[in-house]
Order: structure tokens, then C-alpha cells, then sequence
């Protein structure tokens, strides 16, 4: 069945980027300056959607019970922040994807859980600021998600009903904030996904496996 939308709104960090690399690297960098070999790339990957928070965990075994997360988080920032645009890249379908999306004529923007700080900078290298209808940040609200408070503030920013849009993106969380904002939702499966429930489970009205699939469900391909 495919979706009738006017706005197409992604996540960001594992659905159209692979920023893993730069989180994961980060990481091991906070490893290295304590004198701890590096961890494998793959120990990263999953928690790449729980940000500073997953990193730090998976690097240095800290929760944010304790009572030293926030100087680590401080230091994981200003580390990630000095090399965030180094590997970081769209996944290989994603440009033909946008491209695609401009051609039919149908907007798209992004809504992330990253800070400002982070996804300003990181949007303009990537050349995406100037073609997204919208780009709204973890701080830009109040809530971040799974609240719907940022979905439905991309949607007002580009001045579409919240029902006529589609939410894509690759952790549970994605798919509980579309729900709440009334979106259509899709589950990115080529993403970080996280540990928790299989991405079958979530709920997402659909789940596709590749970038470009997205086009076949959108009846514009």
C-alpha cells in the first residue's frame, strides 16, 4: 500500500548519514587518552542512536548515574565536535534518494535528537542545509524525540499537516514520535537500530531495507 504524503521528514544519524564512524571514533579516542586499546567498530555501531550517552558507555563502561558521566559527556563533545565531519557521509542510496524526492517535487526535512551544536555544522558540510524544507534539532523544542514536539514543528515549518507527512527513521524511538505527531512511519533497517526489540517489533507502519525502496512506497519512483 503506498503512502500518500506532501512531506517526507528523516532522521538523521543512521537513516540518511553514517556518522558512526566519527561517534565510534570519538569513543576510542577517550579510550586512547586513558591508555586503553581501541574497541572494535562494530561494539559502537548499535548505540550510535543513544549519542554521547551510548559511546560513553560502550568506550568506558559509565552510565549517566554516575557521578562522572557529565565531565566524560563534556570531553566526548568537545572530542566528537573537533572531528564530526572527518568520515562522517549520506549513506550510498541517500543522495539519489533526495534527488529524487526534488525531482517529484516533494519536500523533505530532517528531524534529529543531535543538539544544534552538532547539527548545524554538520548538515552545512554535508550540503544538506540548503535543500531541506526543515532541519530540527534535539534542543530545538523543549522535548526531543519520542516526543512529537519536534516532528510536528518541522511540519509547521514547512507549512504541511502533520497527517500528510511520513517520519523515516532508524531507532524505536522514530517511529513512537511519528505516532504521537500522527505521521505516517517508516523504519530504516540499513540503520544503528539499537539493542532493544527486533526493528519488526516497533510498530513503523512499514520497514524497508534500503534507501531507495522508500521511493516504491511512496507511489514516485
Amino acid at each position: 500500500m503506498s503512502l500518500r504524503v506532501k512531506a517526507v521528514l528523516f532522521d538523521l544519524d543512521g537513516t540518511l548519514v553514517d556518522s558512526a564512524p566519527d561517534l565510534a571514533g570519538t569513543g576510542n579516542e577517550m579510550r586512547a587518552a586513558r591508555g586503553l586499546p581501541a574497541l572494535p567498530f562494530e561494539q559502537f555501531r548499535p548505540m550510535v542512536g543513544s549519542g554521547a550517552r551510548g559511546m560513553i558507555g560502550i568506550a568506558l563502561g559509565v552510565t549517566p548515574a554516575e557521578d562522572e558521566f557529565l565531565e566524560l559527556r563534556d570531553e566526548f563533545f568537545a572530542r566528537y565536535e573537533a572531528r564530526m565531519t572527518q568520515h562522517t557521509r549520506p549513506f550510498d542510496a541517500v543522495p539519489a534518494l533526495l534527488d529524487a524526492l526534488d525531482e517529484r517535487g516533494l519536500r523533505w526535512g530532517i528531524v534529529t535528537n543531535k543538539s544544534q551544536r552538532f547539527t548545524k555544522p554538520l548538515v552545512k558540510a554535508l550540503g544538506l542545509d540548503a535543500r531541506a524544507g526543515a532541519v530540527v534539532s534535539g534542543d530545538t523544542t523543549p522535548h526531543a524525540k519520542p516526543h512529537p514536539a519536534p516532528l510536528l514543528e518541522a511540519a509547521r515549518q514547512m507549512g504541511v499537516a502533520a497527517q500528510d507527512c511520513v517520519y523515516v527513521g532508524d531507532d524505536l524511538r522514530d517511529v513512537q514520535a511519528g505516532h504521537a505527531a500522527g505521521m505516517r512511519t517508516v523504519a530504516a533497517a540499513w540503520g544503528y537500530l539499537g539493542v532493544g526489540e527486533p526493528v519488526e517489533a516497533w510498530g513503523a507502519m512499514h520497514v524497508i531495507h534500503a534507501p531507495a525502496e522508500l521511493l516504491n512506497l511512496l507511489d514516485v519512483a
